[in-house]
């Protein structure tokens, strides 16, 4: 027999959706679309019961007795708008079409409506379906004047009893109240995904420590940290000490150093290593994975540059072996001996120097 149950429920909502469709190609939208809340699913089910797809919306629930701590919520907040991003900003990289859908794709972001109360799980002719006034009550939170008040596209709205189950400070959140029909007035605490997902992302940085590197180059250079990280990033450049040919394969937005872009270098042999870029901030660092093409065994390596002085700049190139369920022991000497036979014979690191003191000379 069915019993009112309590649990939290969670709604992600689609900014943008009603403008997109109305203004872009059915197709296309429809495909970018479905693909948005298909990601959106995806990292909601490990955890959520999904209700219902409504639209541009996806309704999940989950018993309080199967999350017994309630921060769980807020954490599955944060990795489905990261994934979410992810997956809008890599169907707008990858797409070379210039119809309205795909060219609008930037417009389209994600909101979540947070509670917990009290539900029923109505089944009528095989159909499940939630209902009862908290499950009302999260449905008209997406009618809100938060948007006019703070400019916010993407945000996480928490109710008073969403709210006490995780543990957020309610001095980091923006409070105000909306009124219902039939429901009353609602307080409610939001916070801005837009920061949050810069907060997300500057802790995720793909870069290589120090004390987790298996080899470390270094080198200091007179001359700025700008002018360094050309001779470590522009194709025509990088292939006169790396004695190779760079090849951009695959650019993002035109560029053949961002993340995402990959790049073939081609020795003299005819062998070719695939570099794909995992992280950038320019004349700071860019980390990237090399690896023979069609393998899986791969070096991952940070460029890393920092100013020490006027037009001074120290260098440092840390390597970490990148081997499928191998051990650490392994993939550090694995890493050694191929920045040792391969990386240090190859590339002509020794004469960076010169080649930068002839590129000042030129200025």
């Amino acid at each position: 027999m069915n019993e009112t149950q309590h649990g939290y429920l969670l709604l992600a909502d689609i900014t943008g959706y009603t403008s997109y469709v109305a203004t872009t190609e059915l197709t296309h939208s429809q495909e970018i679309l479905t693909e948005l809340l298909e990601t959106i699913i995806a990292q909601f089910k490990p955890l959520l019961t999904i209700s219902k797809i409504e639209g541009d919306a996806v309704f999940a629930y989950a018993p309080e007795t199967s999350i017994p701590r309630g921060e769980t919520i807020l954490e599955l907040i944060n990795s489905t708008y990261l994934a979410f991003r992810s997956r809008r900003d890599a169907s707008q990289r990858r797409t070379t079409c210039t119809c309205n859908a795909c060219r609008n794709i930037p417009n389209l972001d994600l909101k979540f409506f947070s509670h917990h109360g009290e539900y029923f799980v109505q089944n009528i002719s095989g159909v499940r379906e939630l209902v009862g006034s908290d499950v009302n009550l999260i449905h008209r939170l997406t009618k809100n004047r938060l948007a006019e008040q703070t400019n916010w596209r993407a945000y996480v709205m928490f109710t008073m009893q969403g709210l006490s189950h995780i543990n957020l400070p309610l001095d980091s959140l923006f409070e105000q109240s909306e009124i219902y029909e039939h429901l009353g007035e609602i307080h409610t605490f939001s916070l801005d995904l837009h920061a949050r997902y810069r907060e997300l992302i500057d802790a995720r940085r793909t870069l290589i420590a120090p004390a987790s590197a298996h080899v470390t180059y270094e080198a200091d250079y007179d001359a700025s940290p700008s002018l360094v990280w050309e001779w470590f990033n522009d194709p025509h450049k990088r292939g006169q000490w790396m004695t190779s040919e760079i090849l951009p394969i695959l650019r993002i937005g035109g560029r053949s150093r961002v993340i995402g872009a990959r790049n073939h270098c081609v020795h003299g042999n005819n062998q070719v290593i695939v570099e794909d870029v995992l992280d950038i901030r320019p004349y700071e660092y860019v980390t990237v994975r090399q690896s023979p093409q069609g393998s899986r065994l791969a070096l991952e390596i940070t460029f890393s540059f920092a100013a020490t002085g006027e037009n001074r700049t120290h260098f440092a190139m840390l390597f970490k072996g990148y081997v499928p369920y191998a051990p650490e022991w392994f993939k550090k000497l694995f890493c050694r001996s191929i920045v040792r036979t391969q990386i240090y014979s190859v590339w002509k690191l020794e004469s960076i120097n010169d080649l930068i003191k002839g590129d000042l000379a030129v200025k």
